[in-house]
């Protein structure tokens, strides 16, 4: 009787045993299951809380004038780029334009613009005419008037395609600058690019070589009076659009 009962008491230790491997195998092949799920939540919480943080400094770099910061902070922003995906290249063009690294802004903002839908394509397509504008600026300011004039209608033809619902409180309610009425910016954008390139495309073009024709024999007087007036004029012309465009509201507008 004895016997029997310790080879029960046996068999039911080992059926214990077998049961508790069992539980435990099943514990460690659910626990290797799920790893790539946990492993992904975790990248998923880091990913949102980077793209955040990375997003923030660009902004507060960027207000700053930390252009350089900026810059570095938005490139933060290109790894596993999954959400929202024209934000990255956006803020990596927005912050070279402040540095005016133009070309390379310029190439940020045409990457960012077929990634952005809806009224994401709002500030995507602002940014990109204002830094082709100042190509242009900077084409006029080298005295190449036809790569200006150029460069200008490029910045037209940005302008023109952007959608109608970019005007829409919606819209400016999306704006990276609140401050700013989307519309209104589109509507001086606009202007202001026909203006510059009218200006250019309408330069009076050098005179042709008279060659032999005969000269005068001596200035006219009232001529050369008419023509220092004309000069002043325009030198005090120049040196007020000069003072327009460095100063608040006139030339070009910062992007944001």
């Amino acid at each position: 009787m004895t016997i029997t009962t310790t080879q029960a008491q046996q068999d039911a230790a080992a059926a214990l045993l077998a049961a508790n491997r069992r539980r435990r195998s099943i514990r460690r092949w659910i626990a290797l299951g799920s790893l790539p799920m946990t492993l992904a939540a975790i990248l998923l919480v880091g990913k949102l809380l980077s793209m955040y943080g990375f997003a923030h400094q660009a902004i507060s770099t960027y207000v700053a004038g930390d252009y350089a910061g900026s810059t570095a902070a938005a490139r933060g922003q290109e790894l596993l780029n999954w959400f929202e995906p024209y934000k990255a290249p956006y803020n990596v063009g927005t912050a070279l334009a402040g540095a005016d690294e133009l070309d390379a802004a310029r190439a940020k903002l045409e990457e960012a613009l077929p990634l952005a839908s809806g009224l994401e394509v709002c500030a995507v397509r602002v940014n990109l005419a204002l830094v082709i504008e100042r190509q242009g600026d900077a084409a006029r300011a080298d005295g190449d008037g036809e790569a200006a004039a150029q460069l200008y209608g490029e910045a037209l033809t940005v302008t023109a395609e952007t959608p109608a619902e970019c005007s829409s409180d919606e819209a400016d309610e999306q704006s990276p600058d609140p401050q700013r009425d989307m519309s209104d910016t589109l509507d001086d954008l606009e202007d202001r690019l026909q203006e510059k390139q009218q200006d250019q495309n309408g330069q009076p073009a050098p005179p042709e070589d008279e060659g032999e024709q005969e000269q005068p024999t001596g200035p006219d007087q009232d001529k050369l009076d008419e023509l220092q007036d004309k000069l002043e004029q325009g030198a005090e012309e120049r040196q007020q659009n000069e003072d327009g465009e460095d100063g608040p509201g006139g030339g070009t507008d910062r992007p944001w």
